[in-house]
């Protein structure tokens, strides 16, 4: 880990908003982040990314980056490029890492190769015979999703083969690469890693039933139970089976991963890299658990991206 003293005596800057479909989630992560640091008595600046983000780092003469960027163009490995070219360290995961967890499709193969349980799954991509795929999509209720996007953007459960054409539809706007996965009945719970350890589990309950956006983003709307009550040994092993995904993933820093659980099965869904931090988010809430206030999980974040890449 880098030294505190250090990193304070270097400009950091706070990456937010971008160019996704999440940008308004990103700011609201990135400000709750700047505000922390500023509160920790580092030297930190906003820079809301765009087409002109080397102009904006070089400006603020940055010299290590936080990314609270949230969806493509930030969460999928181009923006880490970016900052390998300009030699800025920045936190989480590194280009490969990014890019594989961002891919839903490249994400549940690697799981498998690693003998991680999966839900079972069909991809479309545009220009596909559509027929076909509607064939090998008879068994339901199915769970359709674009293959790089998050916050549960473009998803749709599908109870017939109607539903499913419209859910496909409603997917190909968002993506041209479509994840169709067997829906599993069961609790949805979610791990968080933080520098390889993993944190306490969280089971998700929304009330509307389906984690989507609303359930996930607005006050109220999900009850979180932390920690999950699960059966002791399957609460352990999914600890285990998080931080072995990360670790087939090449993660680093703050990364989470989500389950669904069904008795004593359960079944990786995916990893995302670069977690939420606001006010609803699952990674403060585990890792507040754990006795790590928001602060200093903050710099917990920061310190391995003072030695990262």
């Amino acid at each position: 880990m880098a030294n505190r003293n250090d990193l304070k005596k270097r400009t950091i800057a706070v990456l937010m908003g971008g160019l996704s479909a999440e940008r308004n989630i990103s700011f609201k992560t990135g400000r709750a982040v700047l505000k922390s640091l500023l509160e920790s008595g580092y030297d930190a600046v906003a820079v809301d990314v765009g087409h002109d983000l080397p102009r904006q780092l070089l400006a603020a003469e940055t010299e290590l980056a936080f990314i609270c960027l949230h969806g493509r163009y930030g969460e999928d490995g181009t923006v880490q490029g970016l900052l390998e070219m300009m030699k800025i360290p920045y936190s989480g995961s590194g280009v490969m890492s990014s890019s594989m967890a961002m891919d839903k499709v490249i994400t549940k193969q690697i799981l498998l190769y690693h003998e991680i349980s999966t839900p079972g799954f069909v991809v479309y991509r545009a220009g596909d015979d559509w027929a076909a795929v509607l064939e090998r999509c008879r068994h339901f209720p199915l769970v359709v999703k674009p293959a790089r996007e998050g916050s549960t953007i473009g998803v749709s459960i599908v109870h017939d083969i109607i539903a499913l054409e419209a859910g496909l539809t409603e997917a190909l706007r968002h993506d041209d690469l479509i994840l169709i996965e067997d829906f599993i009945q069961g609790a949805e719970v979610t791990v968080s890693v933080l520098n390889g350890e993993p944190l306490p589990i969280i089971e998700i309950v929304p009330k509307s039933g389906f984690y989507d956006y609303e359930s996930k983003y607005t006050p109220g709307q999900t009850e979180y139970l932390l920690p999950a009550p699960l059966d002791a040994v399957i609460y352990n092993r999914l600890q285990e089976v998080s931080v072995a995904a990360c670790r087939a993933l090449s993660c680093r820093g703050a990364a989470r991963v989500d389950f669904m659980v069904r008795e004593r099965e359960f079944f990786c869904l995916e990893v995302n890299t670069i977690p939420g931090m606001t006010e609803t988010s699952l990674l403060p809430k585990a890792a507040a658990e754990a006795g790590v206030c928001f602060n200093e999980l903050v710099i917990q974040i920061l310190e391995d991206a003072g030695l990262n890449k």
